[in-house]
C-alpha cells in the first residue's frame, strides 16, 4: 500500500510505522509500535488497576451494599464493553490505511478537526495530566505512611513526601516511550496483586479481631446530601475504571493488530475483577461508613497501626512502587504533546536538539503536578471532580459514538440502541456528578489548607 497523505495528526497505513515522514515527534518518539498484546495487557492493566481502587470502600459508604456492588459491576461491563468497541473502531481504520495513534486522532478523523484539537484532546490531556496529580499525590501519602510507621512522632509533613515522590518521578519520566515502560509495567501488575491481597487479608483480620470498629452500613447523608452523595461515589467509580488512553495503548502494538487488543483487555479485566471487588468489598464490611478515602487510613488508628508494622510496611511499599509506574503510564500523553512541540522528528531521538527541550520540559510537567499535588492533598474530591468532567465523557460516551458514527448501525439493531443509551445515560451522569462534585468541593472548602498535613 502506497503511503497516506495524512496531517501532523499522526495517522499512519498499518505497517508503514518505518515511513516516518508523516508523523510528529510526539508519534514518532512516544508511541512506538513495536509491542505484543500481552504487554498491551501489561499497560491496560496499570492504567486502569491502580492505587485509585482504594477509594472504594469509600465509594460504598455512599451507595450502601446493594448500590455499591451494582454500580462497581455495571462500571466494569461497561468500560470492557466500551473499551473493546474503541479497540474495533481502531482496528478498522487501521484496515483502511488510516491508524489512529491517539485519542485526537480518531476524532479528527471521525467527527471532524475540531472535536479533536478543542475537545477531545484538551479534555484525555486534563485527565491524564490530573491522574499525575493524584497517583503524586498517593506516593507521597505512601511514603508517608512508611515514615509514620519508623516513626509515629516524626516532624515531617506530607508535602516534604510528595515532593521526594517527586524527585523519583522526574528520572523516570525521562524514559524515551511507551513501549519501554512494558517491564515495569510487568513488576508493577504483580505489585498491585501484593498490595490488593495484603489490603483485602488486612480488612479482613481487622474485621475478625478485637480491634475490629463497630461498623454501620448506613448510607451517609440525607435527603440532597445523599442524592448528590450517589453521583459523587459514581464519579469515583467511574475515576476507578477510567483509562482514557486506549489508542496510545494500541499504538504500541507491533502490526498485525488484529485481535491482540481483546487479548490484552482479558488480561487487564481478570486483575481488575479480582482486585477490585476484593477490596471494595472487604475494604466496605470491615470499617462500614467509616472508610476513609483510602483505605489504608482505617489501618492506623490515632499513630497506632491495627496490623502488624511488617505487614503494613508489604503494602505501602508495594503500592508506592506500583503508584510510580501508573504515574509514568499517565505521564505519556503529556510527553507526547511535549515532544511534537518540541521536538524534531527530523533529527534522531537522543541527538541534543531533542533531548535538551524533552529533559527541561518533562521535568517541568512533573515538578507543576507535584506542585499542585502538595498544595491541594484532598484526594476523594479530587477523584470525583476528574471522573465527573474526564473519565466519563472518554470512557463511556465517546466509544459509543465513534462506534455509532463509524459502522452507521441501522436503528432498528439491538447494538445502535445499547451505545446509544449508555451515551444518553452517561451523559446525564456527567451533568450532575459535576454539579454534585463541584458542591462537595465547596463543602468541605472550610477544612482546605494549603500543603495541608493529611
Amino acid at each position: 500500500m502506497g503511503s497516506v497523505a495524512v496531517d501532523s495528526a499522526g495517522i499512519f497505513p498499518e505497517g508503514g510505522e518505518n515511513d516516518s515522514k508523516n508523523l510528529d515527534a510526539g508519534a514518532l518518539f512516544v508511541l512506538k509500535s513495536r509491542g505484543s498484546w500481552l504487554h498491551c495487557g501489561y499497560h491496560l492493566t496499570m492504567a486502569i488497576v491502580s492505587p485509585v481502587l482504594l477509594s472504594l470502600p469509600f465509594a460504598f459508604t455512599l451507595l450502601g451494599w446493594s448500590g455499591g456492588v451494582l454500580c462497581l459491576t455495571a462500571a466494569g461491563l461497561t468500560t470492557f464493553y466500551s473499551y473493546n468497541l474503541l479497540s474495533i473502531v481502531l482496528e478498522h481504520f487501521a484496515l483502511l490505511g488510516r491508524r489512529h495513534l491517539r485519542f485526537r486522532d480518531m476524532a479528527h478523523d471521525i467527527l471532524g478537526p475540531g472535536w479533536g484539537r478543542y475537545f477531545v484532546g484538551p479534555l484525555q490531556l486534563f485527565m491524564c495530566y490530573f491522574a499525575v496529580i493524584a497517583c503524586t499525590l498517593l506516593g507521597g501519602q505512601s511514603l508517608k505512611y512508611i515514615y509514620v510507621l519508623s516513626s509515629p512522632n516524626g516532624s515531617m509533613q506530607l508535602y516534604q513526601f510528595i515532593a521526594i515522590f517527586g524527585g523519583l518521578t522526574l528520572i523516570m519520566g525521562q524514559m524515551p516511550s511507551f513501549h519501554s515502560l512494558r517491564h515495569i509495567n510487568l513488576v508493577s501488575l504483580f505489585l498491585c496483586l501484593v498490595y490488593c491481597a495484603c489490603t483485602t487479608g488486612g480488612a479482613l483480620y481487622i474485621g475478625y479481631s478485637y480491634k475490629a470498629p463497630k461498623t454501620d452500613y448506613t448510607v451517609t447523608g440525607e435527603g440532597i446530601n445523599r442524592v448528590f452523595g450517589i453521583f459523587n461515589a459514581i464519579s469515583i467509580i467511574s475515576t476507578a475504571y477510567g483509562n482514557g488512553i486506549i489508542p496510545e495503548i494500541q499504538a504500541t502494538i507491533a502490526p498485525p493488530m488484529a485481535g491482540k487488543m481483546f487479548k490484552g483487555l482479558l488480561v487487564c479485566y481478570s486483575v481488575v475483577i479480582s482486585t477490585f471487588f476484593s477490596v471494595a468489598i472487604s475494604g466496605y464490611w470491615a470499617f462500614g461508613n467509616q472508610s476513609q478515602p483510602s483505605i489504608l487510613s482505617n489501618f492506623i488508628v490515632d499513630g497506632v497501626p491495627l496490623l502488624p508494622k511488617w505487614f503494613l510496611l508489604i503494602i505501602y511499599v508495594s503500592t508506592l512502587i506500583q503508584i510510580s509506574a501508573v504515574t509514568l503510564v499517565y505521564l505519556q500523553p503529556t510527553n507526547v504533546v511535549i515532544d511534537r512541540k518540541f521536538a524534531d522528528p527530523k533529527k534522531p531521538e537522543f541527538s541534543m536538539r531533542n533531548m535538551v527541550p524533552r529533559l527541561i520540559f518533562r521535568s517541568l510537567s512533573v515538578v507543576i503536578a507535584a506542585t499542585v499535588a502538595a498544595m491541594l492533598p484532598f484526594f476523594g474530591d479530587m477523584m470525583a471532580l476528574a471522573g465527573a468532567f474526564a473519565c466519563i465523557p472518554l470512557d463511556f460516551i465517546m466509544p459509543m459514538v465513534f462506534y455509532n458514527v463509524t459502522f452507521k448501525p441501522s436503528r432498528r439493531s439491538l447494538i445502535f440502541w445499547v451505545n446509544t443509551v449508555i451515551a444518553a445515560v452517561s451523559t446525564m451522569l456527567v451533568a450532575v456528578g459535576a454539579v454534585a462534585s463541584i458542591r462537595q468541593i465547596i463543602l468541605d472548602a472550610k477544612t482546605y489548607k494549603l500543603f495541608a498535613n493529611m
